[in-house]
């Protein structure tokens, strides 16, 4: 692989000496993924996590003695207007 190419794409000024360090880690890299891709992995499902992941929700159940009634909600708004809750401007 042209180190020096790809050092002038990433728009990255290199000297002689990084260039050839880069290049042998480059390098490396590169038999590492040979290495991975002499594996056989016929009949493995592929996965997108190594365990597997749930979503913990907890069920949606009304609470009636927790519900605010619509002035307790216009009470605790820092401003309110017409029986709403006034809300800053945020489109020019």
């Amino acid at each position: 692989m042209d180190i020096e190419k790809v050092a002038h794409l990433a728009r990255l000024d290199l000297s002689a000496d990084e260039i050839a360090e880069y290049g042998s880690q480059l390098g490396q890299i590169l038999k590492y993924i040979e290495q991975l891709d002499s594996i056989d992995i016929e009949g493995i499902e592929p996965t997108a996590h190594a365990a597997p992941v749930f979503d913990v929700v907890r069920a949606d159940i009304e609470q009636p003695e927790r519900r605010l009634t619509q002035e307790q909600v216009l009470e605790n708004a820092p401003a309110s207007a017409h029986e709403q809750i006034k809300m800053p401007k945020v489109i020019e």
